[in-house]
């Protein structure tokens, strides 16, 4: 490994993220150096790490390399693996089109959940489109301290429980998992969206992700928390042919969602790249055990 790695930081409605460029793959990250990296006091501080890897390079991408030739190998702040980040995207795009890999308009993105397609506006906004979402049955709660509320099960690529809340201070600190049940419904863990009406199709949320906490902000819970809305709103798209637009308010911002007739759902926000410089790999490995 050299003794310098190139990395920059970014974020999307402050949801923020550690960018390490490493194109054929040979940079080790393993869980811990990830945390490393990604803590706020010793490390260079994120919600979570984009290794940005051509496709053909990477094992769990090179089925989609023919469809996608970058690969967002997405980690959460705690090192574990996620499936997508919905803000992740943005940013892992913007990263692209300021390295000269590509350029304005639709390109295509490997992630595991599968490849998503990216639309880099002249006007700086970036829309991705995160796929269609499940809505598995089965009645799920969440809790805060003495209060529970029943939750709508959405997975967007990776799981979500959305409640309605009267106050989003409700939802307490989110330092921890808020408490779920039935255990089943999510056997990997679940991030938790705590959702408050602000208007007409217009929301706010505060979201615990599992595996880093609290965060200003989440693309797929956004999208989770549009569906959601539009269910107990009595929106489907499927069903009316029209497509239902949300705007979803985020500790770090606002983000809009459209759901599609045909169920494809697109999220548009901004994507910022502040800085960027090298880490030291002495250190990296001093603070990996």
């Amino acid at each position: 490994m050299s003794t310098r790695i190139a990395f920059l930081k970014g974020h999307g409605t402050e949801n923020d993220f550690v960018i390490i460029p490493d194109p054929e793959n040979v940079i080790d990250l393993p869980p811990a150096a990830v945390a490393a990296l990604c803590d706020r006091r010793a490390g260079i501080g994120g919600d979570g790490l984009l290794h940005v890897v051509r496709s053909a390079a990477h094992p769990e991408a090179r089925a989609m390399a023919a469809e996608a030739e970058w690969f967002m190998d997405y980690r959460n702040g705690d090192g574990s693996v996620a499936e997508m980040c919905g803000n992740g995207v943005r940013v892992f795009a913007h990263y692209l089109q300021r390295a000269g890999h590509v350029a304005e308009g639709d390109i295509a993105v490997a992630t595991r959940g599968g490849v998503k397609t990216v639309h880099i506006a002249k006007e700086g906004d970036i829309t991705v489109g995160m796929g269609k979402a499940l809505l598995p049955e089965g009645d799920v709660t969440v809790s805060v301290g003495e209060r529970s509320w029943p939750a709508r099960n959405v997975n967007m690529g990776n799981p979500h429980a959305v409640a309605f809340v009267e106050d989003l201070d409700h939802a307490g600190d989110l330092y921890t998992a808020p408490p779920f049940s039935p255990a089943s419904a999510y056997p990997d863990g679940v991030n938790v969206e705590f959702v408050v009406d602000r208007g007409l199709r217009h929301v706010a949320l505060r979201v615990h992700e599992r595996g880093s906490g609290e965060t200003r902000s989440c693309g797929t819970g956004a999208c989770a928390v549009a569906v959601a809305t539009a269910r107990r709103d009595g929106a489907d798209p499927a069903a009316t042919g029209a497509p239902a637009t949300y705007t979803v308010d985020v500790p770090g911002g606002r983000l809009v969602i459209t759901e599609r007739p045909d169920g494809e759902i697109e999220m548009t926000g901004p994507a910022v790249i502040v800085a960027e410089g090298e880490i030291d790999a002495g250190w990296l490995e001093t603070a990996t055990p």
